[in-house]
């Protein structure tokens, strides 16, 4: 959820045709593609395993700080995140904490960024009493004794959830994703790559299923973050079904925004409210709010508001996997960058899916979440369409090295190759052992997916680079 810094976007707009442009002004050549990795962990208190306390979280950011080369940011005079040059530290509503790593030019950089800033949480949070978890969902703390955490923007969406779903509070209280950010070269580009990227949707929710526990019992979900996504707001989250219509373009996915209730606009630092009645962007490019016309910051803001699977901010973020233990971190990257990457890979992970009708690809993403890599497709399974994902991956991959000196990026799926091929998802494996006392589950939790340092850096990785620009 986080909002990374942009600037010079004080510009005013009127029109659908400008707030198009600025999609399309998210192209990069080719050679100029990275992939970024933003990845939310759970923050527990390591001696009770509840959820750790916004004062303690506040600690660990002040110490990063005072460590790191990171700018503190605050708000209401507490300290809500970090920023650097080129990635940032943030939190979500319930302190959950994100590393928004620097923009790569392959996955050996993206793992060096992310070892560096894990040797770093560890290190602060052992003195802390802080455990680290790579799960996407709290397993022992409800709601009501999570801290919010203090940053206006929350307080207005957390109140406007409580009108269009039951487990909007959980969503940001509660879960914890992994998000993939990709590039694209043109319209025509981007289109086929949102269009495949939903049509994986199903599989990353089930091939990276690790939220079974919530509330400190089984919820009868693999993927219980999936559930909360989907019973959050039905306006903004799910599959945006009208880019697999003939003739979808970048046009169609602004329609798609614009007819979505906002949740606030930015103006000197302060937020101004728009949930007290239905106003989507349409309405105020049209007409304005409380005085103020409508910017392209503002469109902005609004793009960041939005959680379908896959959405453009005005890069291509997907956003089905849950959180994971360290060593499968990347394996989400990995497989992202192998199939969309790559034109040949993409074409083939068409052909899977061909005969399956958007009505059939909701049975199987809602499902998804459920039964995993279980979950019926055709005379099948999405285990075996994992399976076939990935060697499409892997070949991918091989495919878009640029020089023989770059490292092998298939070794990234090594680990979530084994999942695959036994069909037991991390949440299966988890429920299978969930019994015992409290602190023989916390004990469990550990074991399963805490965070700890690279036990080593993988081969060939530079130091992170900044595409940016």
């Amino acid at each position: 959820m986080t909002t990374l810094l942009k600037n010079d976007l004080d510009f005013p707009v009127s029109t659908a045709q400008d707030l198009l442009a600025y999609l399309k002004s998210g192209a990069r050549p080719r050679e100029r593609w990275g992939v970024g990795a933003e990845m939310e962990k759970l923050v527990l208190d390591a001696n009770t395993g509840e959820a750790a306390s916004f004062t303690q979280i506040e600690t660990l950011l002040d110490r990063l700080a005072a460590k790191e080369n990171w700018r503190r940011v605050y708000e209401q005079d507490r300290l809500i995140a970090l920023q650097g040059g080129d990635s940032s530290v943030t939190l979500e509503p319930g302190g959950q904490l994100e590393l928004s790593g620097a923009l790569c030019p392959d996955l050996h950089c993206c793992h060096a960024d992310f070892c560096h800033y894990v040797e770093g949480i560890v290190s602060e949070g052992e003195s802390l009493d802080l455990l680290f978890l790579g799960l996407g969902v709290q397993p022992f703390s409800p709601p009501a004794a999570i801290d919010w955490l203090p940053k206006s923007r929350y307080g207005i969406m957390r109140s406007y959830m409580l009108r269009t779903g039951d487990m909007g509070q959980r969503m940001m209280k509660q879960s914890a994703g992994l998000q993939v950010n990709l590039d694209f070269s043109d319209e025509e580009d981007c289109i086929d790559k949102l269009r495949v990227a939903q049509w994986l949707a199903p599989l990353f929710y089930a091939l990276f299923a690790n939220s079974p526990i919530m509330d400190g019992r089984p919820s009868g979900f693999l993927s219980t973050r999936g559930e909360i996504w989907s019973r959050t707001d039905p306006d903004r989250t799910g599959l945006v079904l009208q880019l697999f219509r003939d003739g979808a373009s970048l046009a169609t996915y602004v329609e798609y925004a614009l007819d979505i209730p906002m949740y606030f606009i930015a103006r000197q630092g302060r937020l101004f409210d728009m949930t007290t009645e239905r106003f989507p962007f349409r309405r105020y490019l049209a007409e304005g709010f409380a005085g103020h016309r409508a910017t392209l910051a503002d469109w902005d803001l609004h793009l960041s508001t939005l959680f379908p699977e896959v959405r453009l901010r005005p890069q291509i973020e997907l956003r089905s996997a849950d959180s994971l233990p360290p060593h499968l971190t990347l394996s989400v990257a990995a497989l992202a960058k192998g199939l969309l990457y790559d034109e040949e890979a993409r074409r083939t992970v068409t052909s899977l899916f061909h005969g399956v009708d958007t009505e059939e690809l909701l049975r199987i993403y809602r499902q998804s979440w459920r039964f995993g890599l279980k979950t019926v497709v055709g005379r099948g399974t999405l285990r075996e369409l994992a399976l076939d994902a990935l060697a499409i991956a892997r070949e991918g991959l091989l495919r878009q090295r640029r020089n023989p000196d770059q490292g092998d990026e298939t070794e990234f799926l090594e680990d979530i190759a084994e999942i695959a091929e036994s069909g037991v998802t991390l949440a299966e494996r988890l429920l299978s052992r969930w019994q015992g006392t409290p602190a023989e589950k916390l004990a469990l939790l550990k074991e399963h997916c805490a965070f700890t340092p690279c036990r080593n850096t993988r081969a060939g990785a530079p130091a992170p680079g900044d595409l940016t620009a």
